[in-house]
């Protein structure tokens, strides 16, 4: 049953909301905009897809709210000739939002049923500047390394060695860091020739950055 707090939000009151948070990146703005959410949530939340929450997905997952996706995006200070790694794709919202920024957008999803499915609603919107593995994301892809930029959609016990090789010199990974039940924070790590330079930001609530792929078909 759809609650109140759950009613149809328009677009132009899915950004206004977003503002009122402090989202003040006109690019990141555009691209929240620009990118339909209904189209990566289930089908029965699909009326209600810009409510400011996170919504279940297949998998056992979730999809994160709004406000999520474009506070992680705006921390991570996207030019459009950036490529991206993304871990965790999920629905395919959060890579769906950084195509519209970056030139280029690997996405790594554990479970194949949710890469299969970000894979065609990508096609379905001429989003061909995405790429999607099916893989270990705290692998990485190094295949395609360097990145200027990561994003890592679960979160993280300790940062992961693996990913912090394949950012570029001058890169930024952003990411939920914390144990898998407690408290977790937004963390922004910049690559530079000392060291990494850390900055933490707000507490949030992710599913734990598993190994492996998923036994799941």
């Amino acid at each position: 049953m759809t609650s109140v707090a759950d009613r149809r939000i328009g677009p132009m009151e899915f950004l206004l909301g977003l503002r009122r948070r402090g989202i003040a990146d006109p690019a990141v703005l555009r691209a929240m905009e620009e990118v339909p959410r209904e189209n990566f949530v289930r089908a029965d939340d699909a009326a209600v897809a810009y409510a400011d929450h996170a919504m279940p997905i297949d998998c056992g997952q979730t999809i994160s709210q709004p406000y999520v996706v474009a506070y992680m995006t705006e921390r991570l200070s996207l030019a459009p000739e950036h490529k991206v790694l993304e871990i965790g794709t999920g629905s395919g919202y959060q890579a769906a939002v950084l195509s519209r920024l970056a030139a280029r957008v690997v996405t790594i999803e554990r479970y194949r049923t949710l890469a299969e499915q970000a894979r065609a609603r990508f096609a379905a919107l001429g989003y061909d500047n995405i790429a999607v593995v099916i893989g270990d994301g705290r692998a990485g892809v190094p295949e395609e390394a360097p990145y200027d930029r990561i994003i890592v959609t679960a979160a993280a016990e300790s940062i992961p060695r693996a990913l912090v090789d394949q950012l570029a010199d001058g890169g930024v990974m952003v990411l939920p860091l914390g144990p898998q039940d407690g408290a977790q924070i937004i963390v922004r790590l910049t690559k530079t020739p000392s060291g990494l330079f850390r900055e933490n930001f707000i507490g949030v609530r992710f599913v734990p950055l598993l190994p492996g792929k998923a036994r799941e078909l």
